[in-house]
């Protein structure tokens, strides 16, 4: 089992010219980890088209490519939607980098169900592209699917190119147990964004606020070991989603939980209500320059207690 790093561990550090691609992958071998997953989606200050990347010319990718190499690491992409618009250039991103995985999902802000509709005869069409280019796409539960929604679509394609994407952080948007959503997607599975959530109040409402690996809600123990002893997976990415908070994508019970109980309990917010409020977490720089200044920080020293905490279950499982 090899563990990596996803590029939005990095996103304030990218946002505001702290870090670009090539930094993040000496970061990452810095931290003694086995890959990098580059998200091509665009954000604030990002590339309007490549996200962390500046551009998708061969030359450049090639010296990514080569960064990588020298670094003895894998590569994955992070993209998004389903039809082949989007996801050609993406697949020849990846094919020009090496990777031979990219995610991908289908709702983008909210809950779509005419996409979720489209979903698998858009994949059927990406299949021949898949083939070709020998890269598997991963569908992931992006904060508004269940998981019993991305494996119905899964299913309809019905090709050993399209798994899941198993992000164990993610369900609890749509009101489904962590465990059970592991647990559940695990048999497709053939990459991860591993991370950790709790539940925290913006004002009156409940909100899901992202923690360094180990420091939340979610039972990460029982979650490696699932996608250990019932997924094919070989990679499990970190996606440190700290600082960041949501709101819920999907009425209560949407995914079978109904209370904010076991994961979903309350717990008090990260960051003083004085300094920043949660659902502010993501844009610090919207609030203050200190805000800012304090949340890249947090997010640096994230790092390495996300990475610490995932060695851990490596060392506990695999060896």
């Amino acid at each position: 089992m090899k563990l990596g790093l996803e590029t939005e561990s990095c996103h304030l550090l990218f946002q505001h010219k702290k870090m670009d691609v090539f930094s993040f992958i000496r970061k990452t071998w810095e931290l003694g980890l086995d890959g990098v997953e580059l998200n091509i989606i665009p954000d604030l200050n990002l590339h309007p088209r490549f996200g962390v990347l500046d551009s998708d010319k061969k030359r450049y990718l090639h010296r990514i490519r080569d960064e990588i190499e020298r670094h003895h690491l894998y590569c994955e992409i992070d993209t998004r939607f389903c039809d082949i618009e989007n996801l050609q250039p993406a697949l020849a991103i990846a094919n020009e980098l090496g990777a031979d995985i990219v995610r991908t999902y289908v709702s983008n802000g909210k809950f779509n169900p005419e996409r979720m509709k489209r979903a698998p005869a858009d994949l059927k069409q990406v299949v021949p592209l898949l083939k070709k280019y020998r890269i598997k796409l991963t569908l992931e539960n992006h904060e508004h699917e269940t998981s019993h929604e991305i494996i119905n679509i899964i299913e309809s394609v019905n090709s050993l190119w399209v798994g899941a994407h198993c992000d164990i952080g993610n369900a609890m948007m749509a009101w489904e147990d962590p465990i059970n959503a592991v647990r559940a997607l695990a048999p497709y599975t053939y990459s991860t964004h591993f991370k950790d959530h709790i539940v925290v109040m913006h004002d009156d409402m409940p909100v899901i606020c992202g923690v360094p690996i180990g420091q939340g809600s979610i039972d990460i123990d029982q979650c490696f070991k699932i996608l250990y002893d019932h997924s094919p997976v070989t990679h499990i990415n970190i996606e440190n989603c700290y600082p960041y908070c949501a709101q819920f994508a999907r009425p209560k019970g949407t995914g079978g939980v109904d209370a904010l109980e076991g994961a979903f309990r309350v717990k008090p917010a990260i960051f003083p209500e004085s300094l920043i409020k949660p659902l502010d977490y993501y844009y610090p720089h919207n609030i203050s320059t200190q805000a800012l200044a304090v949340l890249t920080q947090a997010q640096l020293e994230g790092l390495k207690i996300s990475t610490d905490a995932l060695s851990a279950l490596k060392h506990k499982y695999c060896q």
